[in-house]
């Protein structure tokens, strides 16, 4: 027993340095315009957001309604390269009627259950609505923080059996960006120049709930359930 318990251990040694190895290869690739595969899945993240809207150009301010700042998003993805789309679309395909509530609330977060009268009144009051896109990039940089400071070992040490793959790590983003979305709502901040305020305040909550060690940061939709082992 001692035995299969020392190579399981190592297994999840091993696996962890080996995520943050491809997790790091994927911040440092820069999005290219040119890549098709790049392209491709820019795309992807609009249609599972967007299905009922077309996209009219790939250089269009359209780019703005799903939380981009200009249009073209390329330049908002240089902070974190590659890793911060693939996290958006992992969250947009798998989790996509979480994403597009998030993205609807996000526009106009702790009213959106109003009606459009009662909104249009209240939204004068306060706008606290925030980025999608560009909050979703900057939880990808707090849960690579996590990743790479060692924080996350509890957590996938629980969650994977023999080794932390890079699907560990997207369905963490993606209950970081369900568990940052009501923080934030809970917080009521007045305006997103708020924002490194309340996400200081949310990082250091994790922290402390990965300090548990029975922790695990168990992600809340059913495309998670093959990879959690409780």
């Amino acid at each position: 027993r001692l035995g299969v318990s020392l190579q399981a251990c190592l297994l999840q040694i091993v696996g962890y340095r080996n995520l943050i190895a491809e997790v790091e290869k994927l911040r440092r690739e820069p999005y290219d315009s040119e890549n098709p595969q790049h392209e491709e899945m820019l795309l992807k993240l609009w249609k599972c957001l967007k299905p009922n809207s077309p996209l009219k150009a790939r250089i269009s301010k359209q780019w703005c309604e799903i939380g981009f700042q200009g249009d073209d998003p390329k330049t908002d993805f240089r902070g974190m390269g590659l890793l911060g789309l693939y996290n958006l679309v992992y969250f947009a395909e798998w989790d996509t009627e979480v994403a597009q509530q998030v993205l609807t609330d996000s526009l106009h977060p702790k009213y959106s259950q109003l009606s459009k009268a009662e909104w249009e009144k209240k939204k004068f009051d306060k706008a606290i609505g925030y980025s999608f896109a560009i909050v979703g990039i900057n939880i990808t940089d707090l849960a690579y923080n996590l990743l790479v400071s060692g924080a996350l070992k509890t957590h996938f040490y629980n969650v994977a059996p023999e080794a932390p793959t890079l699907t560990h790590f997207q369905q963490t983003f993606c209950y970081l960006m369900h568990e940052f979305h009501k923080f934030w709502i809970d917080e009521d901040p007045l305006d997103i120049m708020e924002f490194n305020r309340v996400r200081e305040k949310f990082y250091k909550r994790i922290l402390r709930q990965l300090q548990n060690p029975e922790m695990a940061l168990c992600p809340h939709f059913a495309a998670s359930e093959s990879l959690i082992n409780m």
